[in-house]
C-alpha cells in the first residue's frame, strides 16, 4: 500500500491548528462576575409592584442569572444583620455586570429610592477550570 504523505500532513496540521485555536479562545474567556445586593425595603408591596419587575428585566437584559436571595432569606454569620432583601446575581463577565449596574442605578434613582435603600457589591469571579 502506498501512503500519501501530503494527506497525512494535512490531517495532522489541521488537528494542530484546531488545538491552537481552542487554546487561544479558552485563554481569552473572562471570569464570571457576581453582584451581592442588600436592599432595605421600606414598602414591600410598592417595591414588589413597581421596582422588582423592572429590576428582573434588567438582570435578564444583561444576561444575568438570579442565583439566590429574596425577602428575609439571609442570616447573619457575624457583624451587622443583613437587609430584609438580598440577592446574589451572576453575569458572564465584569463588563456585563457594569452595564447592568449603570442601568440599575437609573432605575433606583427614578423609582427605587421611594421604596428602599440599595447597596450593591460587584465581585469578579475566578476562572473556572
Amino acid at each position: 500500500m502506498r501512503c500519501d504523505y501530503r494527506i497525512v500532513a494535512i490531517v495532522i496540521g489541521s488537528f494542530a491548528a484546531g488545538l491552537g485555536v481552542a487554546s487561544v479562545l479558552h485563554a481569552q474567556t473572562k471570569p464570571p462576575a457576581y453582584v451581592f445586593a442588600e436592599i432595605d425595603v421600606k414598602d414591600q408591596d410598592g417595591y414588589a409592584k413597581d421596582v422588582l419587575p423592572k429590576a428582573r428585566a434588567n438582570v435578564e437584559e444583561f444576561g444575568g442569572k438570579y442565583l439566590a436571595g429574596g425577602f428575609n432569606k439571609a442570616i447573619s454569620l457575624n457583624g451587622a444583620p443583613p437587609a430584609n432583601r438580598v440577592a446574589l446575581l451572576e453575569f458572564r463577565d465584569l463588563d456585563a455586570l457594569q452595564a447592568f449596574a449603570a442601568k440599575q442605578k437609573q432605575l433606583e434613582a427614578a423609582i427605587g429610592n421611594k421604596y428602599a435603600t440599595f447597596r450593591g457589591i460587584g465581585i469578579e469571579g475566578v476562572e473556572r477550570k
